[in-house]
């Protein structure tokens, strides 16, 4: 399947008025929403109020009931399974608590998106390099320099039992960025972290954001995350984490997105979910977890 390419101002995904039951409980009910490249969704929640099926409906894992879902361009509302598999090529997911495979080494974990499907082979040929007469990176190579992105690169040959909890979780930001995605679906990014490795966590994914131009969707429980996201950009130049100095461009690219029963309840700035009246609403402003 050719997909057609993401550009600065391209719909990277899009959900109309969509729905999903689970027996009687709504998993989804009427969400609609879109994001172009560089934006951020920062989305709260209680539990089972559709943070995660959200997620599912965006990767095509789970099929709506109603509604549609495009992914750069392309409704994957109906397609089958094997019709996804280069759409998926270009999306990236941290599952909670990073979610490696124990019996592979971290070096595998990293490689794994990289040898499973089959359009980021072709597209390494393609783009990195074969057409300005370079050789493309290899698997290793591009493996290695994902988990220097996240600081890990000397832990190649460890298996995820040997890592601490924080190092696990930048390991699963290494796969999920390994294939240089458009668009990264993050859940529960910081969940059950000292604030400092969560930070350092949050770090790491302005880091991406910035330097690929990536729409991300974040579910978090820590408001802090969502804070940091809206007001904090990766200065390439220092190397640096630093405040915007431009808040209200900021504004309008990172919108915080509030679930209940399926519904989004709220959809705004950072300003305006700080404004809102909502009970359930201004529960999840608190610092900390939800």
């Amino acid at each position: 399947m050719s997909l057609p390419p993401t550009t600065p101002a391209a719909k990277i995904i899009r959900f109309e008025d969509v729905s999903l039951h689970f027996g009687d409980t709504p998993g989804l009910d009427r969400v609609t929403f879109e994001m172009q490249a560089g934006e951020t969704r920062v989305l709260f929640g209680a539990a089972g109020s559709g943070k995660t099926t959200l997620l599912k409906v965006a990767l095509g894992l789970l099929t709506p009931e109603s509604g549609r879902v495009f992914l750069f361009g392309q409704d994957i509302t109906k397609l089958k399974e094997q019709d996804l598999f280069d759409i998926r090529a270009r999306v990236g997911i941290l599952f909670q608590e990073g979610g490696l495979f124990d019996s592979l080494n971290i070096e595998e974990n990293v490689a794994y998106p990289l040898e499973n499907q089959r359009v980021l082979q072709a597209r390494a040929l393609e783009v990195t390099g074969a057409a300005n007469g370079h050789s493309a990176k290899t698997v290793p190579e591009r493996v290695l320099e994902a988990l220097n992105f996240v600081e890990l690169g000397e832990t190649l040959e460890k298996f995820p039992s040997e890592l601490s909890g924080g190092m696990r979780r930048r390991v699963g930001i290494a796969r999920a960025v390994v294939t240089e995605p458009a668009l990264l679906l993050y859940d529960s990014p910081t969940a059950g972290l000292d604030p400092i490795t969560a930070n350092t966590i949050i770090a790491l994914l302005l880091k991406e954001r910035e330097m690929r131009n990536t729409a991300t969707i974040m579910v978090t429980h820590r408001y802090l995350d969502g804070h940091l996201m809206a007001n904090f950009r990766y200065n390439s130049t220092s190397g640096k984490i630093e405040r915007a100095t431009n808040i209200a461009e900021e504004s309008a690219t990172v919108k915080f997105f509030v679930m209940n029963e399926g519904r989004l309840v709220f959809d705004g700035s950072e300003a305006e979910l700080q404004a809102a009246q909502d009970p359930y609403v201004r529960k999840f402003l608190r610092h900390g977890s939800s």
